[in-house]
């Protein structure tokens, strides 16, 4: 029989589970319910009290390797952490969110355990055995992976799963005790852009993607690129949505062309960049082919504003297609965002 593990962390908070993780809990409860297996959630944070009170409603059982040393993320204390939580749980199936913190340690844990690593899993599936899906070739080709070996690490992607949400209740934690050496560094505080500056965010509900067409010539043969950066930095203030870009932009400044001051390619999309995974997703000034739109794939909501009504966005890829100027649009949506706000 098999034995479940998930691996969880705490938030920015210090508290609370994050997003990630609660969406990892579905996922291995979902799981340990078709094989009939032993469900193990194991919590890594300075103070898990919170977030076991919050898994109290799981009846799974609950370790925890908590205190200061694993306050912040560390690749010795967190793989350290991780190592203990499997060995202690003997679980054969580990899942755990494709988190950063998680994401530089898996791959360590997994050869201590002598176990094998799987990473980028989007669906957990199989009647009688584990069978994780995963996207290769830049989301072009799907696959099923299954393995005999054990431990089996599976580190899923974020937004592939519901985050569970439970009653709390006064949870029973088993500590694991972990012995560190000394730490050779001190984490003296975050340095992070603020809130406006931030143009890429994972838990925006829209994503909205630029195309090459912001800096191409308009209709008065000009090129406006510091009106396009106003009109798009204002429409992601204004509504919280996330940047996306396609690489033809994102391209354009090693050229020498005119490009977007805040764009890089974290911010690329499509079968060459990021798999998004917002509920609703805007397209604007994007040719609409199959190697953009193939990335847009988990996107339940697809709009787009295109000049051209033939282009790929009207072809069965997009639910709405606004035959129009993306200026003239983003403008006006901007002007009736601030008069609500106002």
């Amino acid at each position: 029989m098999e034995t479940i593990l998930v691996l969880t962390h705490v938030d920015e908070t210090g508290a609370a589970l994050s997003k990630a993780s609660l969406e990892a809990v579905t996922a291995g409860k979902e799981l340990a319910t078709r094989l009939a297996a032993t469900l193990v959630i194991g919590i890594v944070g300075a103070d898990v009290t919170t977030a076991a009170n919050a898994l109290a409603s799981t009846g799974a059982r609950l370790l925890a390797v908590s205190g200061e040393r694993f306050a912040q993320p560390r690749y010795a204390s967190d793989a350290a952490a991780c190592e203990a939580l499997c060995r202690v749980a003997q679980a054969t199936i580990v899942l755990a969110p494709g988190s950063a913190r998680f994401t530089r340690v898996a791959a360590g844990v997994a050869h201590r355990l002598g176990g094998l690593i799987d990473t980028h899993i989007t669906a957990i599936g199989g009647a009688e055995g584990v069978e994780a899906t995963r996207w290769f070739y830049r989301q072009r080709v799907e696959a099923v992976l299954s393995r005999d070996a054990r431990p089996w690490l599976l580190l899923l992607d974020a937004g592939t799963h519901a985050a569970f949400a439970g009653e709390t209740g006064a949870a029973q934690v088993e500590q694991v005790a972990v012995e560190l050496p000394e730490p050779r560094t001190t984490v003296s505080g975050i340095r992070a852009p603020m809130q406006d500056a931030q143009t890429i965010r994972p838990d925006a509900k829209m994503l909205f993607v630029t195309g090459a067409g912001w800096t191409k010539k308009q209709p008065d043969g000009q090129i406006h690129v510091g009106e396009a950066a106003d009109l798009i930095l204002g429409f992601l203030r204004l509504t919280g949505a996330s940047l996306g870009s396609s690489k033809s932009l994102v391209d354009q400044g090693g050229d020498g062309q005119p490009v977007l001051p805040f764009l890089t390619h974290l911010n690329q999309v499509g079968q060459t960049g990021a798999t998004p995974r917002h509920a609703k997703g805007l397209s604007t000034c994007c040719h609409g082919e199959e190697p953009h739109v193939v990335g847009w794939r988990f996107i339940g909501d697809r709009r787009a504003i295109s000049l051209d009504p033939n282009c790929g966005w009207t072809r069965g890829k997009a639910d709405v297609v606004y035959v129009a100027d993306a200026f003239t649009v983003i403008a006006k949506v901007n002007e009736l965002l601030e008069a609500k706000k106002a």
